[in-house]
């Protein structure tokens, strides 16, 4: 039985592909160049833990002056990257909610860049509980951060059916026994929702 559905939101609510971005903004050697050269995803996982996002944005770009105007845009172009929203993973979200199945969201997502995110994509405003790591102080796949979850939710671990498109996030999730789903597209998500019988096969379109 699940007693709760925890969404991760980057690529399954939201795509969040920053290398594409770069591509297409100034080139894939540019780019490739960048992120050998900066450690951007380690940048962004220091917001996620809760440091500013501004200002974490801005120290980088001063410690690799030949890449600053391009590491700015990480902050300029966020709302950018973190685009578009997967329309059939939302619809998935709102069926959940309107038979009353309880929905967590349960991402590594900044402070500032989650209210960014939440005034551009309603739906992230309709979760039951958030678990976002910028105010949480740690980020997945930390076994911390998921403890965090079930004590404040106070459901059991394997009731819990948790999406997430990092198989290593999905690895700590089972190893404190929740149920899981590692996220490769709407279709097969929807797929597992009918299979647990949380939704029918037309409320899962």
């Amino acid at each position: 039985m699940i007693d709760a559905v925890v969404f991760d939101i980057g690529n399954v609510l939201i795509e969040w592909q920053p290398e594409r971005h770069y591509d297409r903004v100034i080139g894939e050697t540019r780019r490739r160049e960048m992120f050998a050269a900066v450690d951007l995803h380690g940048m962004n996982d220091g917001v996620d833990r809760g440091e500013h996002f501004a200002t974490k944005v801005a120290q980088c770009a001063e410690t690799y002056p030949d890449f600053a105007p391009e590491i700015q845009r990480w902050h300029d172009d966020w709302l950018e990257m973190a685009s578009p929203e997967i329309p059939h993973s939302v619809r998935l979200l709102r069926a959940l909610r309107a038979k009353s199945i309880p929905v967590f969201a349960l991402s590594n997502f900044g402070i500032q860049t989650f209210a960014m995110a939440c005034d551009v994509y309603p739906f992230l405003n309709e979760f039951d509980r958030k678990y976002i790591s910028g105010h949480m102080g740690v980020i997945k796949p930390d076994a911390q951060i998921y403890k965090m979850l079930e004590e404040d939710c106070g459901l059991l671990p394997e009731r819990l059916l948790f999406a997430d498109d990092r198989a290593d996030n999905i690895a700590a999730a089972q190893a404190r026994g929740w149920q899981t789903h590692l996220f490769d597209g709407p279709s097969p998500w929807a797929a597992r929702l009918v299979a647990e019988g949380l939704l029918t096969e037309a409320e899962a379109n």
